[in-house]
């Protein structure tokens, strides 16, 4: 039994894990273009009342206006995008390429040096500033200040 489950997990751990699922119902499911390029025939083309023009023309630039728009897309998302995905694949894997071996190491390395001078900064702070303040204090300490209501 023991060595089923094994054998099970190593088959899962083992699955390459490019090939997932994908939703072709709910393409965007974290919503990202929920409100950017949602566009309609009413939230670009609007006549005033009024001004009408006829109810067939309205019809058919409804029509037009959405089959073209849906044509178009479909276009040229054929042509151009698997160009594109590879395009944007290549620019996000030499940002995530630069960000896992030249920003992270240099902050971490920034990190290690600022340290070592803050170690020194506060020794100094202790003991040339410590002192001088605390004599200060102690000038100052005699100092009374009184409120007087004249009348």
């Amino acid at each position: 039994m023991m060595a089923e489950e094994h054998t099970d997990l190593e088959a899962q751990i083992s699955k390459d894990i490019h090939c997932k699922e994908i939703d072709l119902v709910n393409r965007d499911p974290k919503n990202i273009n929920e409100d950017i390029v949602k566009v309609d025939f009413e939230d670009v083309i609007a006549e005033p009342v009024g001004t009408y023009s006829f109810d067939g023309v309205w019809k058919v630039s409804y029509t037009t206006f959405t089959v073209s728009k849906y044509w178009c897309y479909r276009l040229l998302s054929t042509l151009l995008g698997v160009p594109l995905a590879l395009l944007w694949g290549f620019l996000f894997a030499c940002i995530s390429f630069c960000h896992i071996w030249a920003v992270v190491p240099c902050i971490k390395s920034y990190l290690i040096e600022i340290q070592c001078i803050s170690h020194i900064y506060s020794l100094c702070i202790r003991t040339f500033c410590n002192p001088l303040f605390a004599a200060l204090g102690q000038v100052c300490s005699s100092i009374k200040v009184m409120l007087r209501k004249e009348v």
